[in-house]
């Protein structure tokens, strides 16, 4: 029996996961309790009912909101419920809003995370599926729900282009639908509704103060109404039962919808059977650490996520991963090859976290060694990552982008050898891809490092992150001296006197706010991670990614414009 002490990571995936199960109770249990006593099921009871496998779903922004909102009594998971899951068969983008949190209204983040949701479906045509059960707007905060570009009207906007664009949508009204919030359902292709719901731009009392009118909610905006009168809903249900049954037959009768040209969506196998993996799923602990000083290979962590070779497995009896580097012997800090996870094809980008060595050209003594540090991209590690990126898109195969990173290397020698050229370069080819991009933060990604290993301003497919990795422009300890010397010059202006103790009180309370601002739930909580896996599962989590982008539109031409060469 083992006696080795349990791995740091493991440890924190299992506490994020209790911290997840009590984000999954939304509003609580008395909340959940109302919702039944209305006889409807709650949120994730319906998405549930509604998946072939509830179990297969990937919940997307579970962490949106997590932390804000205090002064409201918080909004777990921004009130709704988004995630891609198998309906008769056909992936498809649920949403769902969760009248247990503050009634399904909407905060700044429901906004954001469902913006997101969408996008991700517009990316891989994923046909949408929206549970509607919302009380509108959340009023305290409407100035920061209501206006711009990422806000409430986006979203409909949204609608309109999705529908335009060919993807299927259909909405199902399962509680109330008020305000400007009822042009979600109505600007979807198909409506159904369940009788006691309500649908309406201005509810009875509100009618009542604006012109004077009484009106029961039948009459203003019931189900019956809907259907027999205005003609706005296509399908009147009994319950949320009967609509989620109405829901799922619907979807079966769409036409299975082709890949379009020029993609290579399929899974190849590699062998007989399900392709299989090049090493147990939870040998990533072993091989991965964060701690300071340490170090690790990334074609190790690589090793754990990708196929085994067939050839190999056949022939030896050994478990080779199914993993052709690019370039090994050049831009060591940087490791890039293709690979096939689940029998997709597809290409990786990794930061090395290992010391390595360069050889530099020279003079008449002929080349040299120059080492490289770990998790920094020096010039040529750029420049090869943004050739293997331009192949990537030649091949037309997704690319997964393993981030762990301090940034790219500064100072004199990097400077003169072209490290912003370099870097830019990469940059480029990462902005202009018209592949699946999908980000997995395993360590740190930090600064100019994480737009070139496509941060969320680069549009990623999904962009998912380990318990532990940290999310900011730069370290703790690097930001906290400048940030602190910041402060003291601030005091000083204001003619305070600073000693010793209170020197080590404003670093001390700047360290510890700068920490917390780079934790990954902080990253989360305000949508720029999709989801917090657990590491042991990050195979399964890339087979289930690189499967929900088998419809991807791939017939864009790929164009960089200008290289800095």
């Amino acid at each position: 029996m083992s006696t080795r002490a349990p791995s740091p990571l493991r440890t924190l995936a299992e506490e994020y996961a209790l911290l997840e199960k009590q984000i999954r109770l939304g509003g609580g249990v008395a909340a959940i309790e109302r919702q039944h006593e209305k006889g409807r099921l709650t949120a994730r009871e319906r998405v549930d009912k509604l998946l072939d496998d509830p179990k297969a779903f990937m919940e997307l922004g579970l962490w949106a909101a997590h932390g804000m909102y205090k002064e409201y009594g918080g909004a777990p998971a921004a009130g709704v419920v988004t995630g891609i899951g198998t309906v008769q068969g056909r992936r498809c983008m649920v949403i769902a809003n969760d009248a247990t949190v503050k009634a399904g209204a909407f905060f700044p983040m429901t906004c954001k995370k469902i913006i997101r949701a969408q996008t991700i479906a517009m990316m891989a045509r994923l046909p949408l599926i929206y549970l509607v059960d919302s009380a509108g707007v959340f009023l305290p905060l409407q100035e920061d729900v209501f206006p711009d570009t990422d806000d409430f009207g986006r979203i409909f906007r949204n609608n309109a282009v999705i529908s335009a664009e060919g993807i299927p949508q259909i909405a199902a009204i399962m509680g109330y639908c008020v305000a400007g919030g009822g042009y979600l359902p109505v600007l979807c292709d198909t409506l159904l509704m369940t009788e006691g719901s309500g649908l309406y731009l201005a509810g009875p009392a509100l009618v009542k103060a604006a012109i004077g009118q009484d009106v029961t909610d039948e009459e203003l905006g019931g189900a019956e109404m809907h259907a027999a009168v205005s003609g706005t809903i296509d399908f009147k249900e009994k319950d949320d039962t009967a609509c989620i049954e109405r829901l799922r037959s619907l979807i079966a009768k769409y036409r299975v919808t082709p890949p379009l040209r020029g993609g290579s969506p399929e899974p190849r196998p590699s062998g007989s059977g399900a392709p299989e993996a090049s090493r147990p799923a939870d040998g990533v602990y072993d091989v991965f650490s964060d701690r300071p000083g340490t170090q690790y290979d990334a074609r190790d962590v690589i090793a754990c996520f990708v196929d085994a070779r067939a050839s190999t497995v056949e022939r030896r009896g050994t478990q080779e991963p199914d993993f052709d580097e690019y370039k090994p012997d050049y831009g060591q800090t940087v490791v890039c090859g293709y690979a096939t996870i689940g029998g997709f094809p597809c290409g990786l980008v990794a930061n090395q976290k290992k010391l390595v060595q360069r050889t530099v050209a020279g003079g008449k003594s002929g080349p040299t060694k120059a080492s490289q540090m770990p998790g920094v991209i020096y010039d040529d590690s750029a420049n090869k990552a943004a050739r293997f990126i331009m192949d990537c898109n030649q091949r037309k195969v997704p690319i997964i982008f393993l981030h762990d990173t301090t940034g790219f290397m500064v100072g004199r020698d990097s400077e003169q050898g072209g490290i912003i050229r370099a870097g830019a370069k990469m940059v480029n080819a990462v902005s202009n891809s018209i592949v699946p991009k999908i980000a997995v933060i395993l360590g740190g990604s930090y600064g100019a490092g994480n737009y070139a290993m496509c941060g969320r301003a680069f549009d990623p497919f999904l962009t998912l992150a380990w318990p532990g990795a940290r999310y900011a422009v730069m370290g703790a300890s690097q930001a906290t001296g400048t940030l602190a010397m910041i402060e003291e010059k601030a005091r000083e202006r204001r003619g305070e006197t600073i000693d010793e103790d209170e020197r080590r009180q404003i670093l001390a309370a700047v360290h510890a706010s700068y920490t917390e601002q780079a934790d990954i739930r902080h990253a989360a909580a305000r949508g720029w991670v999709d989801r917090v896996i657990e590491p042991h599962r990050t195979r399964d989590e890339l087979i289930a990614a690189l499967g929900a982008a088998a419809h991807w539109d791939y017939s864009r031409p790929f164009r960089t414009g200008v290289l800095q060469t």
